[in-house]
């Protein structure tokens, strides 16, 4: 596996400690369909939190927030279109971004921006 991929994947498992120490409720972790990806699907409360998990290596120059493009927008909201009728969802949803930069497990800062961004008001396809 390449470190890229292996430090994504130490990411997501932060953030998923952090959102269940927060009183999420973890409901998946990397669902795919097809090409549509979610990092994690989380609940809290009434709604269901499509989390977007981006990581980076401590003294990286790349700011993990420059990665939310409007196409990552798009594949993302397409992604829970996708996850909340396939589960037959009634809920809310709600997109969040945690950005994670650090050097060990033991060593990192986190930043959780709930409500992050809305759907695009037209559909893509």
């Amino acid at each position: 596996m390449a470190r890229h991929n292996t430090l994504g994947t130490i990411g997501e498992d932060i953030a998923a400690e952090y959102l269940i120490a927060k009183g999420y409720t973890v409901r998946e972790r990397n669902w795919r369909m097809n090409k549509l990806e979610l990092d994690i699907v989380a609940e809290k409360d009434t709604r269901i939190i499509i989390v977007e998990v981006k990581t980076r290596a401590l003294g990286s120059m790349a700011n993990p927030l420059d990665a939310i493009t409007p196409a990552k927008i798009r594949r993302t909201v397409n992604a829970a279109n996708a996850y909340m009728r396939y589960n037959g969802l009634p809920q809310e949803v709600q997109f969040d971004i945690i950005t994670i930069v650090g050097d060990s497990r033991d060593n990192v800062h986190i930043e959780h921006i709930a409500d992050a961004f809305r759907p695009p008001l037209r559909s893509y396809r």
